[in-house]
């Protein structure tokens, strides 16, 4: 079990996202009422899990950037081959891999119990905006979003700073 602690959206007509070019075999779930989960693989070896955020037609998705582990740590820590908590879930890929998500999860309702869900948690006290990361296409766009006081984020600390 994990607590979200960093996000990127991907809104509808935004030029980086999976979706602007339309639906295809490998983002149809990004084209799923909210709640599905998109998964895929980046740079050929790591998987990145995304939440589908809108009406059934519409592509657009939340990537999962960074989590604080709650629970279940040895299991995570075995599939990513890491000990330092600060390292375990920080990064969209690293992220992907300490919960076990594959292809398999794609699709998936999370808003309903099963190997993967979303369940409401304590929100955090400040939430901190700015770009998104490792993006060409509209990278200036504030769509990223993080628990300001979180140790666990990934990307440059100056990205980390709260700014209201």
């Amino acid at each position: 079990m994990v607590r979200i602690v960093e996000t990127e959206a991907y809104v509808p007509g935004d030029a980086a996202s999976h979706a602007f070019r339309g639906e295809t075999a490998r983002n149809r779930s990004m084209f799923l009422r909210r709640g599905h989960a998109y998964v895929y693989v980046i740079y050929g070896r790591s998987y990145c899990l995304n939440v589908s955020s809108e009406t059934p037609g519409v592509g657009a998705a939340v990537l999962l950037r960074a989590a604080e582990p709650l629970a279940g740590v040895e299991l995570m820590e075995a599939r990513r081959a890491c000990h330092d908590g600060r390292l375990l879930c920080s990064g969209p890929g690293r992220l992907a891999r300490a919960l076990g998500v594959t292809r398999w999860h794609d699709a998936l309702d999370l808003c309903a119990r099963g190997p993967l869900w979303l369940a409401a948690g304590r929100p955090p006290e400040a939430i901190g905006t700015s770009v998104r990361i490792g993006l060409t296409r509209e990278a200036a766009r504030p769509l990223r979003f993080f628990d300001a006081a979180s140790l666990v984020l990934s990307g440059p600390r100056r990205l980390n700073e709260h700014k209201p």
